[in-house]
């Protein structure tokens, strides 16, 4: 009877023990819950400056490469660009945040385009840009023309520059041709009777509709709503596919020839393409701007260890809501409660570089991050980060894991790549930022080598390690 009982109890331990594990989602070695990473610091930055291509983009029919616009991958860098200008990057991105929080100001729950049969183009003020990280290259038109997009899981409609430029600020500088619809086999204007051409039964321009996309950073993109082929890879070529056929537009848009939209309208690209990919797309951005990711149509490749949340009710449909019910720095879990993000809501977003938290829940997050941090040195801040280290002369590092944990029990583990923004190694911040005024965002950095899985029909997020490989 003794030794069963012992026997009992090695059991409910031993269970005991990997349940805690599998809820914290934390790793375990040699039985030891493992809750920071011992990195060399050297790591935190590329190796070279030269780009170095993942795999997973080619291994997938319907998968696209993903560069950093401003890394030695994209081929809109000029040599006046031979370094990560962090001053741009981290305007562009409060710009950003400003303009999220300005759309949801407006209420503008009609999401993001507005498609008119007037001459007169009202816009939809308040669509979120002003970040512009990751870049795609598709095909449009036949033949078709190579042309690099933004994507954006914030925006709706895909659009490019066309010809001809026309307005008051006609077309901005982008790095390949301009997109000639007279030259294309496959393009057609949308005609004022279509569905997809809403807001009254008012004159067109020559019958053919119109849009207009005004950006919370007063940027704008105008001119006819189309369709046209899209090719993705020379396997996957779409048809008959809704965009923006821009003849005037202005903004700081670095060179590339518009924006690839991944949100949750009609207009999307998942949303249009559902009877092909059923409404499903992941991506996997780099580890660092020297190294490419993916964005991948359809559930091909995609790992069988996600682990999925599902998406929150918010404001604007476009973006994706997610909950966040709990922070942990190491072995230390933050005062969450039920209401912390109540007021604003929260969002997954593929454009805002850092993560936003509500000021209180980021100043418990940064003292205790500071606290497991206390045997390195400290340093000065820099624009929106005020906890920085300089790590000279540090060979190998330890660094507290910090995890998510999202409704449904999905506990998300982040890289340590999506902890730190790395300026120099003299100047290494933490990569979260404090505002009350905006919904809480997890930002890109803090998604950099996870395999983000979005099942829209499904109404759920995922999430994998490793999934740029």
């Amino acid at each position: 009877m003794k030794n069963f009982l012992n026997v009992v109890i090695l059991i409910f331990c031993v269970c005991l023990n990997w349940c805690y594990n599998t809820e914290g989602g934390a790793e375990e070695k040699e039985g030891v819950k493992v809750d920071s990473y011992t990195i060399q610091a050297s790591s935190l930055f590329p190796s070279s400056s030269s780009c170095v291509l993942s795999s997973k983009a080619s291994n997938t029919k319907s998968s696209l490469r993903v560069v950093h616009l401003h890394g030695p991958c994209s081929h809109l860098r000029s040599n006046k660009d031979a370094r990560l200008d962090h001053d741009e990057i981290l305007r562009g991105d409060q710009a950003r945040v400003e303009s999220i929080r300005f759309k949801l100001s407006k209420n503008n729950s009609n999401g993001s385009v507005s498609t008119t049969k007037s001459t007169e183009l009202p816009g939809k003020l308040g669509s979120t840009f002003g970040s512009a990280n990751y870049i795609v290259t598709i095909g449009i038109g036949t033949p078709k023309n190579d042309v690099s997009l933004i994507f954006d899981t914030g925006s709706d409609l895909t659009w490019t520059q066309c010809k001809p430029c026309l307005g008051t600020y006609r077309c901005y500088t982008q790095n390949e041709p301009i997109f000639d619809p007279s030259s294309s086999s496959s393009y057609q204007n949308v005609p004022c009777s279509s569905p997809m051409c809403e807001n009254g039964p008012q004159s067109c321009s020559a019958s053919n509709c119109l849009y207009r996309v005004k950006y919370g950073d007063n940027s704008f993109t105008e001119g006819f709503l189309a369709k046209e082929r899209f090719t993705l890879t020379n396997s996957d070529v779409l048809d008959d596919v809704y965009f923006g056929c821009g003849e005037n537009n202005h903004g700081l848009f670095f060179r590339t020839a518009g924006i690839l939209g991944l949100g949750r309208d009609k207009l999307s690209i998942p949303s249009q393409t559902s009877s092909t990919y059923n409404n499903i797309f992941s991506y996997c951005l780099p580890s660092s701007a020297s190294n490419t990711g993916h964005l991948t149509f359809g559930s091909d490749g995609i790992s069988e260890s996600v682990k999925f949340t599902q998406v929150s009710s918010f404001p604007s449909p476009s973006n994706y809501g997610i909950d966040i019910v709990g922070i942990s720095v190491g072995d230390t879990k933050l005062d969450i409660t039920p209401t912390s993000f109540s007021e604003k809501g929260a969002i997954i977003d593929s454009g805002t570089v850092v993560s936003r938290l509500p000021t209180r829940i980021y100043e418990e997050l940064r003292t205790v991050f500071k606290e497991k941090m206390s045997s390195y040195k400290a340093t000065s801040g820099y624009e929106i980060f005020d906890t920085c280290y300089d790590f000279t002369g540090v060979d190998t590092m330890t660094i507290p894991k910090i995890a998510f944990s999202f409704g449904g029990g999905t506990v998300v583990e982040l890289d340590v790549n999506g902890m730190l923004y790395p300026l120099s190694m003299s100047q290494v911040c933490l990569a979260f930022a404090g505002d009350d005024d905006s919904p809480a965002i997890f930002g890109n950095v803090q998604q950099k080598t996870m395999e983000i899985v979005y099942d829209v029909a499904g109404g759920r997020v995922g999430f994998a390690p490793h999934g740029c490989s």
